[in-house]
């Protein structure tokens, strides 16, 4: 096993990042195959069974490993190794009690959350179906949780290779698990559905198993580098504070992703109760729940693939910056973040946005509404990558209060307008599921003002950086969204062909994205990792 190597901000943020996209490429690319295999109807099925699983993953583990990465980073910059190991080690039993609890929740009320999600719908998946497939995929939760407290003490010593590779080793597994079985189960022995997608929950655990394995013989082989060799002194005084500080540090991460991860499990709640009101089908309706919680956020994960990754980087050194008082530092790692919004992630969202039928008949079969919901969807994608990266930072400088404040009044909105909003457009004469799209925008748009704004004003970080990157990227926009229109006049869009799409969508990305590059060419060389442009002999000025 090689020696572990830290990373710095970019270098770790580009590394993390080109790890989770790869992750999430995998992660989409399996689904032509499964879905061609279970159907739509099996689709909806695997999605409310990721739905719940989502949120008891969140509730047991969504906070600990950025939570660890943050006291690490805090323990290592103060030279407190021994709370350090302390830490790892109550992390590790609080872990271990959550994991148990939340499976055992997950298992034995399965049946009353299948009842939450559908209801009294009829002509679609029954209850039971969805009950099994939620007590299959709660096995997975007593192995992923323990994954974060090995990634978030690798990430917190800035050793970002191994954590983010340990990524690609879960989704190739699971994914094998999942393609192999579902394909078994239903083309060979001719099984129900249902049994491909018990198959196919259980496969996150099967991943998780042998991911666990991975970093437990990168931690086992490098004990002395990371400090694991050093015999801690536990006492009750320090092991409260240790305790306080975990949770204390859990908490908000807890909150940002529950919160965020509930605008989706609310938005399927409200539209399957709502659309059969507005003149929608059972079948139709579910279809349309599954695009919003399921298979448009596997297409939008590429984009909030690039957000992920540079937390990954970004609380390590914020917090290392934030201890040390060096506010340029940080404003500086700060402003690269909203670059890489502007410069990169706004603009793949709206090359995905203007190819959305290419995209969603690439990877599923054509249906009229699911194009149409993730041309939108993905727009909305750019401000929740904003969402996650402000309010990353917010915690990785203890404004907790912020963070809850923001995050509440965006939810509280959600919740209010998504119901009226389906209605007022059906009355207009708009497609109804959009309203739920555009309560969701409102949501990030208020949260990230009040997050920002406070930024700005307390923490005396500037965004005239930024801000003088905003024309180039409105003009430099403007030309992409023409050249893919032009594009899309000369290619077939909507052919049935998979391969065909596939085609066409590589010839558009290339020459366009290869436009995009040559106009901002210097904004993004400036936010590569310093190392990647020595390599490519330019010169960062």
């Amino acid at each position: 096993m090689a020696k572990l190597k830290k990373s710095g901000f970019i270098e770790g943020a580009f590394i993390a990042t080109i790890c989770i996209i790869i992750t999430k490429i995998l992660g989409i690319l399996y689904v032509i195959p499964f879905y061609d295999i279970i159907g739509e109807q099996g689709g909806t099925l695997y999605g409310y069974a990721y739905n719940i699983y989502n949120v008891f993953l969140i509730i047991s583990s969504a906070g600990i490993p950025l939570a660890i990465s943050k006291l690490t980073s805090e323990y290592t910059t103060l030279k407190q190794d021994d709370k350090k190991i302390r830490m790892y080690e109550i992390a590790t039993k609080v872990i271990s009690v959550f994991s148990v609890a939340s499976f055992l929740i997950c298992f034995v009320f399965a049946k009353l959350f299948a009842k939450l999600i559908i209801g009294d719908l009829d002509g679609g998946n029954s209850i039971a179906d969805v009950t099994l497939v939620i007590r299959s995929i709660s096995f997975a939760l007593l192995v992923i949780p323990m994954l974060s407290i090995k990634r978030g003490y690798l990430q917190g010593h800035t050793y970002i290779k191994e954590p983010s590779i340990s990524q690609i080793i879960e989704q190739v597994v699971r994914i094998a698990i999942i393609i192999i079985g579902s394909y078994l189960c239903v083309r060979i022995f001719h099984l129900p559905v249902k049994y491909a997608i018990v198959i196919s929950t259980l496969a996150a655990a099967a991943g998780g198993l042998a991911t666990y394995l991975y970093l437990d013989i990168v931690t086992k082989k490098n004990r002395k580098q990371i400090g694991l060799d050093i015999e801690s002194k536990s006492s009750k005084k320090q092991d409260k504070e240790i305790i306080k500080k975990l949770i204390g540090y859990c908490i908000p991460f807890v909150i940002i992703n529950l919160l965020n991860n509930s605008t989706t499990f609310v938005d399927m709640v409200l539209i399957i109760k709502t659309l059969p009101k507005l003149g929608f089908s059972a079948a139709n309706t579910e279809f349309i729940g599954s695009v919003f919680t399921t298979w448009s956020v596997k297409i939008n994960s590429i984009i909030t693939s690039i957000a992920n990754g540079l937390i990954i980087s970004l609380i390590p050194n914020v917090v290392k910056d934030f201890n040390e008082k060096n506010t340029k530092s940080m404003n500086l790692t700060y402003n690269k973040c909203l670059k890489i919004i502007l410069l990169i992630i706004a603009p793949l969202a709206i090359f995905m946005s203007e190819m959305s039928t290419s995209m969603w008949n690439v990877f599923y079969s054509p249906n009229e509404y699911a194009s149409l919901i993730i041309k939108f969807n993905i727009i909305v994608t750019i401000f929740d990558c904003l969402y996650i990266i402000v309010n990353s930072l917010l915690q990785s400088i203890n404004a907790q209060k912020v963070i809850y404040k923001s995050v509440a009044i965006g939810q509280l909105i959600n919740v209010a307008f998504d119901i009226p909003f389906m209605v007022l457009f059906s009355k207009i004469g708009w497609p109804a599921y959009y309203g739920a799209i555009a309560a969701t925008l409102l949501c990030f748009i208020v949260s990230n003002s009040i997050s920002m704004h406070y930024l700005n004003k307390e923490m005396h970080l500037s965004y005239k950086e930024t801000i003088k990157t905003i024309p180039r990227f409105i003009i430099s926009s403007i030309i992409l969204i023409l050249m893919l229109r032009v594009f899309k006049t000369f290619l077939p869009v909507d052919s049935p062909r998979k391969l065909t799409q596939l085609i066409n969508l590589a010839i558009t990305g290339i020459t366009c994205g290869g436009m995009y590059i040559l106009i901002n060419f210097k904004s993004i060389i400036g936010i590569l990792p310093e190392k990647l442009a020595k390599k490519l002999n330019i010169s960062i000025e």
